[in-house]
């Protein structure tokens, strides 16, 4: 199925008629400028979308000097929106694997996480798109993500519980079959 292109006008459009639904004047000094402002920054939040993660992860390097044990990155930021409102989800990805063969550069999988993340989501398919990329481009003995978010469609709004968080995680491989590289593997992504 092919999309038509929405213009930088149209967005700025969509953008005047919610100011004003929500009871503001989109000509008023403040907000002139408005419109441009949010279709702008609505294309860097939602760039996941002109991005394949997986392509991170082609350039890849073999002389490992024999490492064989679990490649952990933890914290990596999260800033994501919920696919059911629109609102932000904020929080922190630990991911890790254990490598066949070969690894890749540390910064590739942050950019993987901010790939996916930049899309409208819900955590559990954020967190398990993550875990397929890696398992699937690096085809390690096994893959574990984590990630501790909270979900501003909850803390600003309906139930409002600031401080709430939601954890999801994906296992593969030997990270979810075998206890001891699981056990592993979450006390690294804790951070203990």
């Amino acid at each position: 199925m092919t999309r038509r292109t929405i213009t930088q006008s149209e967005a700025e459009a969509a953008v005047r008629v919610l100011i004003e639904w929500a009871g503001d004047d989109p000509d008023r000094e403040g907000l002139l400028e408005t419109p441009a402002r949010v279709a702008r920054s609505y294309r860097e939040l939602f760039s996941g979308y002109a991005t394949e993660p997986r392509a991170y992860m082609e350039r890849t390097f073999e002389e490992v000097g024999g490492y064989d044990e679990l490649v952990v990155l933890r914290d990596i930021p999260v800033i994501s929106f919920c696919e059911h409102h629109m609102l932000p989800v904020i929080g922190h990805a630990h991911v890790g694997y254990l490598p066949t063969d070969r690894v890749v550069g540390i910064s590739k999988l942050a950019r993987v996480v901010q790939g996916f993340a930049r899309r409208l989501q819900i955590q559990e398919k954020l967190t398990a798109e993550i875990a397929g990329a890696i398992d699937q481009v690096l085809k390690p003995k096994g893959v574990g993500v984590v990630i501790e978010a909270e979900h501003s469609c909850m803390t600003l709004r309906g139930v409002n519980t600031p401080g709430s968080s939601l954890t999801t995680s994906h296992l593969t491989g030997v990270i979810r079959d075998d206890a001891r590289t699981r056990q592993e593997f979450l006390r690294l992504a804790r951070g203990a």
